[in-house]
């Protein structure tokens, strides 16, 4: 699957208007710079293990359906290197009340988007 690259990194926020991470398409980062998803051609998102997490909204939210049972896995892009976060983000546009069946994934559900070194299904180093 194609991705294009772009050069601008654009916000993503939660729902109360935190800054949580940062998409250059295809790759989604946290606020410290390291890779935690990515972004279909079609606007979902996908853990870095290719796990389903939710879309992401043309305001900059990743919303999930709570009952979400979509179970395929995809083949992840080549992890990319990490990003330095920029100095200062834009404020948040204002945000569409979600209904009761939708959740903003990174206020209620942000351990889905992990880490490479973290993650619900990582062995435990001994």
């Amino acid at each position: 699957m194609p991705f294009e690259v772009h050069e601008r990194p654009k916000p993503i926020y939660t729902t109360r208007g935190d800054w949580s991470a940062l998409v250059i398409l295809p790759y989604i980062f946290n606020t410290a710079g390291e890779w935690i998803g990515w972004v279909s051609s079609e606007d979902e998102v996908y853990d870095i293990d290719g796990s389903y997490v939710g879309w992401l909204t043309d305001e900059g939210r990743i919303l999930r359906k709570r009952s979400a049972n979509k179970i395929e896995k995809l083949d992840s892009p080549e992890p990319p290197e990490s990003v330095r976060a920029p100095a200062t983000i834009p404020l948040p546009p204002m945000m569409r009340e979600l209904p009761y069946g939708v959740m903003d994934v990174l206020e209620e559900e942000p351990r889905l988007l992990h880490t490479l070194d973290s993650g619900d299904f990582k062995e435990d180093m001994n």
